[in-house]
């Protein structure tokens, strides 16, 4: 069995993470850390748990968490990670990071974005960015992996096959996401209060969110080329979701339809068990992927402006934080990738 240990596991990502790790038939939970609930029982911060899982929250002490595990799930806010994992990782532990410390491989890009001097930038270059159906040769041997946003995980899945062929200029990537109220994580904001969110939808962090550089980044790595792309958060009134709508200009329109498209999407990911490619004419709803690991894309094209446009969506708990997570524990521990994560959606 492997052991692990969720380290801020008082949040929704760390609420999801111990669902998905309770379920897996290879992990044992060790430990859970939660510094505003420290000494009282998990089942207390997240009443689903009752009966099911009986660990009391611990203070985050590396020291004492490191000899009973394997492997460290960080579900921290961004710039609290960071020092935690090169605390993990000098203990001899393998770590897997859901905050956004180890995403970007320049330090000075992570303090123009996040406001933060990074104080393990040294880590930057090891940390392998774990989108496993892009990078996914460079997770098995990681001792550091970081999990990607849930913005980025659903636009690169949607851009991949583009990109990657260089059908379309990149300078021409238009990116309009909506994302469900979770997606701001459990601390309290005015504009998550049912009052403010219900029967409201609002754009917010416009030409300002910090998932633009991890996107363009990773985009960047696919074209060999630096990308720049315009990109839109909006708040819609649900749980949980990501739907990413995603606009660019094909280099080349000739002989091309949706079909075309649809098969190219196909084949970029034949055998991946977590991307899901609508047929010609279908677009995804963020409904169909709910508590699931999957991604369904759909493609469309317009023949009259030369654009193409891709409709992405995942659940932002689930293949856009945690589930994802728990694909690349699989893949650093030489399980099947699949393990503990086939479940379907959860509908309606």
């Amino acid at each position: 069995m492997i052991k692990v240990a969720v380290v801020g596991a008082s949040g929704y990502t760390g609420i999801e993470l111990l669902r998905l790790l309770m379920q897996h038939p290879d992990v044992e939970i060790a430990a859970v850390t939660s510094e505003k609930a420290a000494g009282k029982p998990i089942l207390t911060v997240f009443p689903s748990l009752v009966g099911i899982l009986d660990l009391e929250c611990e203070p985050l002490d590396p020291a004492a968490i490191a000899p009973r595990v394997d492997i460290v799930f960080l579900a921290l806010p961004h710039k609290t990670a960071m020092d935690a994992a090169a605390d993990f990782l000098k203990l001899g532990k393998k770590v897997i990071d859901l905050s956004a410390d180890f995403r970007l491989k320049d330090a000075e890009v992570y303090r123009q974005w996040y406001g933060e001097e990074h104080t393990q930038s040294t880590l930057l270059g090891e940390a392998v960015y774990g989108l496993p159906e892009l990078f996914r040769a460079e997770i098995p041997g990681a001792r550091l992996v970081s999990n990607p946003g849930c913005y980025p995980t659903a636009t690169a899945l949607g851009l991949a096959p583009l990109v990657k062929n260089k059908l379309i200029d990149p300078e021409t990537i238009v990116v309009d996401a909506k994302s469900g109220v979770s997606g701001a994580g459990r601390g309290l904001g005015l504009p998550y209060h049912y009052p403010e969110a219900n029967e409201a939808l609002m754009a917010y962090k416009v030409a300002a969110h910090r998932h633009t550089p991890e996107i363009e980044q990773t985009l960047g790595t696919l074209a060999g080329r630096e990308v720049r792309i315009t990109f839109t958060p909006h708040l819609v009134p649900m749980n949980r979701g990501i739907l990413s709508t995603i606009y660019a200009r094909l280099n080349d329109t000739l002989g091309v339809d949706a079909g075309r498209l649809s098969g190219l999407y196909q084949d970029f990911y034949k055998g991946e068990p977590f991307v899901k490619v609508l047929t010609e004419g279908q677009f995804p709803n963020v409904a169909h992927v709910r508590g699931s690991n999957y991604c369904q894309i759909g493609v469309g094209f317009d023949p009259r402006t030369g654009q193409v446009v891709v409709v992405s969506v995942i659940d932002n708990l689930v293949k856009g934080a945690s589930g994802q997570a728990v694909q690349n524990m699989n893949l650093m521990a030489g399980l099947p990738e699949t393990t503990g994560l086939l479940g379907a959606a959860v509908f309606p």
